[in-house]
């Protein structure tokens, strides 16, 4: 297991206004003797700091762990331990986030309290910030952004060259990206009347300009309901992989773009219909997943009220299982079959496209092309300059071989990791800046 792995962290925010920008490093320790405590970075970027369990909850930080990134354009080196489920945390403004400790964490110490973008009596509430997620242990450094919480204002971009010399690189957005996720929200709302842009988080006192915009599956919060959403999409799946239906669907009126899918990925028009006996019966549609491990594919169609593949049984998805991907029959448990197949299955409602393709993970081009389908993430991935990031749980999930969606650079052999926040000088190609 390496010892250590130094982070580039660079201040790539706008030179005007120029505001204080902080970095925060959190995780769980991997090296002995603090292996499975919380662990955090003081604020000279190399010293570690194991926080005792507290007597009271919601107790303060008693030591300095903002990192400051210097001005625009300046870059901080962090010497970071081995880590699991890593945090690196952006922040801009001259309050900087608050932490704060909980008695009962892992192996003794204390647990963390995050900054939370749900909670409006959180003291980070109102702050402008984001953060990346990262792993280093003994097989590699892996790290990616996410947007399955939310869109911040302060976009991240990752950068990660081996030994070797090949650079994987992830834009993320440009400095207007969270402006452009806000516009794309509210012209959805103006075409569907859905809470597309009451997601939308704005500043206080700042004229109503967005501080974040929320997914979907948060909506409750700031009173974006999506409840039925899904259920006519879940519905038209029941219908084309139901025996005795030959792959039948709703009127193509009703499917908007799907129509072009179903030809080219083998659903509807002639690829749905063949001579069975001689009768000119139409070919039962069967849906295959491949769990992408050594159990293979597995296929399978609707009997009774279920879906059922490989054995597995999987009742109708709400619309809320559809958005978290982890509840009803996305839940998880000691079935290694059944937990290989749901996140192929979740992520196929997801982008919508599970009525269309009959096999999955299917291509990019697959993806979100007819309604309903999660417009918070098919506006995420066009506003990032290479249309990567994590929008929802599973977005991880692609053919073998496919091009990667979720926005992650990974390799056992790291050599300089770069870490910038802010979107200024943004670019997309696997090259160093």
């Amino acid at each position: 297991m390496p010892t250590s792995l130094t982070l580039h962290l660079v201040n790539n925010t706008p030179s005007h206004p120029s505001l204080p920008v902080y970095a925060y490093i959190t995780g769980l320790s991997l090296a002995p003797p603090h292996q499975g405590q919380r662990v955090l970075l003081q604020s000279d970027a190399r010293t570690l700091y194991f926080p005792p369990s507290p007597a009271k909850i919601l107790q303060p930080l008693p030591v300095d762990c903002a990192i400051p990134l210097g001005p625009p354009g300046h870059t901080t080196a962090c010497t970071v331990p081995p880590i699991a489920g890593g945090r690196i945390w952006f922040s801009r403004g001259p309050r900087g986030l608050t932490f704060l400790l909980n008695p009962g964490g892992p192996r003794g110490g204390a647990a963390l309290v995050e900054p939370s973008v749900l909670n409006p009596s959180d003291p980070n509430a109102q702050a402008d910030f984001s953060f990346c997620e990262f792993t280093l242990d003994a097989a590699q450094v892996f790290a990616n952004i996410s947007y399955v919480d939310f869109v911040p204002r302060l976009p991240i971009a990752l950068t990660l060259r081996t030994r070797g010399g090949a650079v994987q690189h992830v834009s993320g957005m440009g400095v207007d990206g969270l402006e452009r996720v806000v516009r794309g929200l509210k012209e959805q709302t103006a075409r569907d009347g859905r809470p597309w842009e009451r997601l939308v988080v704005e500043e206080k006192g700042a004229g109503g300009r967005a501080l974040r915009a929320l997914s979907p599956t948060h909506g409750g919060a700031v009173g974006a309901g999506f409840d039925g959403y899904f259920e006519g999409l879940v519905d038209r799946c029941w219908g084309v992989y139901c025996p005795g239906n030959g792959g039948a669907s709703m009127p193509e009126k009703a499917e908007g773009k799907s129509s072009g899918l179903k030809k080219l990925f083998g659903l509807g028009g002639k690829h749905s219909e063949g001579q069975g006996g001689g009768g000119g019966e139409p070919v039962e549609k069967r849906l295959r997943i491949n769990t992408q491990t050594g159990m293979g594919w597995v296929e399978g169609c609707v009997e009774g009220q279920d879906l059922v593949l490989g054995g597995e049984r999987f009742c109708r998805p709400t619309t809320a299982d559809i958005l978290g991907c982890n509840s009803g029959p996305f839940t998880t448990g000691p079935s290694p079959l059944r937990n290989a197949i749901i996140p192929r299955l979740a992520a196929a409602f997801q982008r919508s496209c599970i009525a269309d393709v009959a096999e999955h993970p299917s291509p990019p081009q697959t993806f979100y092309r007819c309604d309903p389908t999660n417009h918070y993430c098919r506006i995420v991935h066009e506003c990032n300059l290479d249309g990567k990031g994590y929008a929802f749980a599973y977005d991880d999930v692609q053919p073998d071989g496919g091009e990667d969606q979720s926005g992650k650079v990974n390799a056992g052999d790291p050599y300089v990791f770069i870490v910038a926040a802010g979107g200024e000088k943004a670019y997309a190609g696997n090259r160093m800046p």
